[in-house]
């Protein structure tokens, strides 16, 4: 492909919410949540019903939309629990090419507001030029950790909010002759979700049924319940407004664009880091919501919309099957920019999906997740969940049985279907895996990353936020 001018690229924002269930739209049907801005998006581009994160928690699932990779590939198998802004700072991904370091290099004036996660907060890297970051992974709506020009400070007000106006800052001062990429990475809706949003979104939630997320018994494998803090719908009520408070700032953000004329020029990407369940199959979490660590659809899908008014054809809601480590593809060839690296990853562009041009065979695309010893394999009708090295192993109808209540694995007639799965699991997995960080040998438990996996002594083991 012929490289473009630098003149003749995009400009692209790509927003990123935390710990956002697919279900948590109202453009996905959920219509006790409120959020026009992320229906106007869905509304002027193309959703997606059944993207995958690679990893059912934040910091693997960041890295491989970053650089590509699959966890076994970049090293991060759970929450950066250490090396992030103290003294052991520690620079997980160094040495791996992450695209907006190919964007950078094209010509792309790269800036970063709101969470990183992904070590060395304070430090600048794969890039970007403007770099205002969260220190850790979450905490407190007032009162955040952030980081501004290398140096921790504490911010007052609500964190939305400064991560929005600090996005919108850039976009008023950047320079006009480059094409920008701006990540907007919101924090919102992590917990707390208690006493911790502002009175006029809470409000709107007061009188909610929450029919959308139905409170089922604890799941029997459930790490804490009590995330919830013992009271589900006032959880529920800070949690929903947590969601429409990120969407009012995204509407302020397309004010923006649209005040400047770069609406039309901008590709706009929307995506959460991995799902969740408030109630959902009995827990509250993600897939660090139980142990042994789960693989929930409601834990590994997220929402996803792409919209480029010029390129991108508006109101298609799309079902194919796509995964966080298609992401750095799609976007490459979507801008025209080769990818050195790209044979030795597992990711295949859906760029002619954004583009209208239909499936192309994707029938028969198969997405492959991990998370430490647990991995899993999704077809459109089946899902096979392997657990190193003993299980307990899962097998699900997803035709007839979508919700995933009925584990098939010990049942006689669907032995040659497991059997199946797990090789095609197996073949993958060896194919990508890089021996030295493989993550089905690492003690991951969900309890967070301490060190640099299969290479220094931590390794993933428990840690106790």
């Amino acid at each position: 492909m012929e490289k473009m001018k630098a003149s003749e690229y995009p400009n692209i924002l790509f927003i990123l919410s935390d710990d956002q269930g697919p279900w948590a739209m109202g453009c996905a049907g959920n219509d006790e949540i409120i959020t026009p801005h992320l229906d106007r998006l869905a509304a002027e581009g193309m959703r997606f019903t059944s993207f995958f994160c690679t990893s059912p928690v934040c910091s693997p699932a960041r890295a491989s939309l970053l650089t590509g990779r699959i966890p076994s590939q970049h090293g991060v198998h759970d929450w950066i629990a250490e090396g992030n802004a103290g003294e052991r700072s520690t620079e997980y991904l160094q040495g791996m090419t992450g695209y907006t370091e190919l964007l950078a290099e094209a010509g792309y004036e790269c800036a970063l507001s709101g969470k990183w996660h992904l070590g060395d907060s304070k430090k600048p890297q794969k890039g970007f030029d403007h770099w205002y970051v969260h220190q850790t992974g979450g905490g407190p709506y007032y009162g955040a950790p952030m980081i501004r020009n290398g140096k921790l400070e504490k911010e007052e007000r609500y964190v939305t909010d400064v991560i929005t106006d600090e996005a919108i800052a850039f976009l008023k001062k950047r320079e006009r002759g480059k094409p920008f990429y701006l990540g907007v990475h919101y924090t919102a809706p992590h917990h707390p979700w208690i006493d911790c949003h502002p009175e006029a979104y809470m409000k709107l939630y007061e009188d909610c049924e929450f029919l959308s997320c139905p409170q089922e018994e604890p799941h029997a494998d459930i790490i804490d319940y009590k995330v919830n803090s013992g009271n589900p719908r006032a959880s529920l009520q800070g949690y929903f407004a947590a969601v429409t408070a990120m969407d009012a700032a995204i509407g302020r953000i397309l004010e923006q664009l649209d005040a400047t004329g770069d609406r039309d020029n901008t590709l706009i990407c929307f995506l959460s880091d991995n799902g969740f369940n408030c109630g959902h199959h009995g827990i509250w979490g993600k897939g660090n919501g139980t142990f042994p660590l789960n693989m929930y659809d409601t834990s590994v899908k997220v929402p996803a919309i792409f919209s480029h008014p010029r390129a991108i054809p508006g109101g298609v809601v799309c079902d194919e099957l796509v995964s966080g480590y298609d992401f750095m593809p799609t976007l490459l060839e979507y801008l025209n920019l080769s990818n050195p690296e790209g044979e030795t990853l597992p990711g295949r562009s859906f760029a002619h999906l954004l583009r209208g041009e239909g499936s192309q065979g994707d029938e028969h695309v198969v997405i492959f997740d991990e998370y430490g010893p647990v991995r899993m394999i999704r077809e459109k009708a089946w899902k096979y969940v392997h657990r190193y090295p003993y299980g307990p192993h899962e097998l699900y109808d997803m035709i007839n049985d979508p919700d995933e209540r009925r584990n098939l694995i010990n049942e006689e007639p669907y032995r040659v279907e497991a059997d199946r799965l797990r090789g095609k699991l197996d073949a993958w997995f060896h194919q990508y895996v890089d021996p030295s960080i493989d993550g089905a040998r690492e003690p991951v438990t969900g309890g967070g990353q301490i060190d640099l996996a299969g290479i220094r002594s931590g390794g993933c083991k428990s840690y106790n936020e």
